[in-house]
């Protein structure tokens, strides 16, 4: 069997969301979307069934997903809905949904409902992307209100830049947020993963913990306690030499200046593992550091064996986990953890905890 696998650690998902909701205060919605950014929604939702005050997921099919399996927690569709028919789905399944732009709220009070819906209502606070202007903030409130189609009325806002503590960006949304909102009774959530972490000032009344529930702390400093809850993991293939000027793999790009062991590792980009990082990205094999060389190709890449004697076929290979953060092979990548998280794909992938 191919030994490729991503190895995903439950018992770790459920210590970072009692992290996310103890550093919060309050309740906290886990957001699964996007298979629970890359690591199986129904097992992770599964987990944290017994604990998680509900779920958040983009859109309805990922909740009818869950719901299917089994989760019965309160879900919010962040996304709200497309489409007039798929009010009926919330109301049959007992959704809650986002309403962040006028089409959606014209489609809610002018579409007859079974029963009323639990209703979020998001305000663009300076993203700009997503969101009733704050000046627009009271009326759709009060919209809400009239259309008798709803139970209650969450107000939110998402930020921009909260993942950056030394920009001022997140006060002044928050500022804007309170604004807008301080003469509209309901609940507040505001607080994503690096509201969370870094500013006590957004923390109120429901959390939407994301990247941080899988352990990839998203504030630069790290040093929060979270776990990574995925091993990205394979196992070396075959062992050969290369000279000193010889070139290794596609485009010749690494070119040995000493004699170099190199570890053929079944991993590629096929699988998920970003095809664009250079050469010197942190790899772990057998506990130890090492490092690629050569360009990662569709299904297997190339390692440096050269300091690690006894490294042979069979040995493990750690592509990120505990040994090797999944932020230092994003930065290494140009990209962020997320993107790395939700592409993998192909590897068997073995629940644990």
């Amino acid at each position: 069997m191919r030994p490729a696998r991503a190895l995903i650690d439950l018992a770790a998902l459920r210590h970072n969301y009692r992290l996310a909701r103890e550093r919060h205060g309050g309740r906290a919605l886990a957001v699964v979307k996007a298979n629970a950014y890359g690591h199986g929604a129904v097992q992770c939702a599964c987990a944290l069934e017994g604990e998680a005050d509900g779920f958040a997921v983009a859109f309805l099919e990922e909740a009818l997903t869950l719901r299917a399996a089994g989760i019965r927690k309160p879900m919010l569709l962040l996304e709200g809905v497309f489409e007039a028919s798929e009010l009926a789905d919330a109301v049959r399944e007992d959704l809650w949904i986002v309403i962040h732009h006028e089409a959606q709220l014209r489609m809610l009070e002018t579409t007859t409902l079974a029963a009323p819906l639990h209703v979020w209502l998001k305000i663009n606070t300076g993203m700009n992307r997503a969101g009733f202007l704050p000046e627009a903030a009271s009326a759709a409130w009060q919209r809400l209100q009239a259309s008798g189609k709803v139970a209650d009325i969450t107000l939110m806002t998402h930020f921009a830049r909260a993942d950056e503590p030394q920009v001022i960006t997140t006060s002044e949304q928050i500022t804007r947020f309170d604004a807008a909102t301080a003469a509209l009774p309901g609940a507040h959530s505001l607080a994503n993963s690096g509201a969370i972490l870094g500013w006590p000032q957004a923390r109120r009344d429901w959390a939407r913990p994301g990247i941080l529930l899988y352990g990839a702390d998203p504030l630069p400093q790290e040093g929060n306690g979270l776990q990574p809850v995925m091993t990205l993991e394979s196992a070396v293939m075959a062992v050969r030499e290369i000279a000193p000027g010889e070139a290794l793999g596609y485009g010749g790009r690494f070119v040995a200046d000493a004699p170099t062991r190199v570890g053929l590792v079944a991993m590629g980009y096929a699988d998920g593992y970003p095809r664009g990082v250079p050469d010197g990205t942190p790899v772990s094999v057998d506990g130890h550091p090492s490092r690629i060389i050569g360009r990662v190709s569709m299904d297997m890449l190339t390692v440096d064996l050269s300091r690690l004697p006894t490294a042979t076929i069979g040995s493990r290979v750690e592509l990120w986990g505990r040994e090797v953060p999944v932020n230092r092979v994003a930065a290494a990548a140009g990209t962020i953890a997320y993107e790395l998280l939700c592409n993998v794909k192909r590897v068997r992938f073995s629940y644990q905890g």
